[in-house]
């Protein structure tokens, strides 16, 4: 049985689902080369990628049996393995969400937050439990959730390892939408939809000035915006966009 499903669809739409549902998903070093193989091989392919997870869990942490033994040097190299992978994730030049159905503790809620746009079931539950086990979030937790929720938000769940449900989460800032379980793959098919049917280019761009703003002070970030402005009058996207817009009718992007 593969530890990754992929699905295609005839809109581009890639479907990406972590298929260890007796393990909960657990990350092992198998699924986590599946995952950054199919994210990898996805780029030209695919516009836009729906992650998630097999039965009752997004993916409910990292396989536990497969670290306890670990040296501080292999331990080191897992974490930059994993933080490569979701990386792979985070920059992927269309959107990619996560649509978290159960589950995503520990390196499940870091695989989430390397996605553009988390959108949970009623049903998840959230997490970073690493500390109760002795050691911190190797996989980019401790820098992805308080940029999400800000420094206070982070530092209590970092530090106390607790788990939340999904509408705390979104209270939280953790995660951006809650459904209701049984819609949850088709909300977020909805969601690709309505991005897809913006320019891309444009779309692309502000993915990437998000990002890359975050680590700038505003003078540079708003010069940042400032130069892709600009840059998106370069294009035939924007001049068709523009005409569209003035004669009352649906824009046909081209990506160029």
């Amino acid at each position: 049985m593969t530890v990754l499903q992929s699905d295609l669809d005839a809109n581009g739409v890639a479907t990406l689902t972590v298929n260890r549902p007796e393990a909960l998903n657990a990350l092992n070093a198998e699924v986590m080369d599946a995952l950054h193989a199919a994210v990898t091989g996805l780029r030209g392919k695919a516009k836009a990628i729906i992650l998630t997870g097999a039965g009752k869990a997004f993916v409910a942490g990292a396989d536990i049996a497969a670290m306890a033994n670990l040296t501080a040097d292999e331990a080191r190299e897992f974490s930059l393995a994993g933080q490569d992978t979701f990386q792979a994730f985070a920059e992927f030049a269309g959107p990619v969400i996560a649509a978290i159905n159960g589950y995503a503790l520990g390196g499940g809620l870091e695989l989430a937050m390397a996605c553009d746009i988390l959108v949970a079931s009623e049903k998840a539950v959230v997490g970073q439990p690493e500390v109760k086990l002795g050691v911190v979030p190797g996989f980019g937790g401790s820098q992805r959730l308080p940029r999400r929720t800000g420094p206070g938000v982070a530092k209590w769940l970092l530090m106390t390892g607790e788990t939340v449900k999904a509408d705390e989460a979104l209270r939280m800032g953790i995660v951006d939408h809650v459904v209701p379980h049984d819609t949850l793959l088709a909300a977020c098919r909805d969601l690709a939809s309505k991005i897809l049917a913006n320019g891309p280019l444009a779309t692309a761009a502000a993915k990437r000035l998000v990002d890359e703003g975050l680590d700038l002070d505003l003078a540079a970030a708003l010069e940042l915006e400032a130069d892709a402005f600009g840059d998106s009058f370069r294009t035939h996207d924007q001049k068709e966009g523009m005409a569209a817009f003035l004669t009352k009718r649906k824009p046909a992007f081209q990506a160029r």
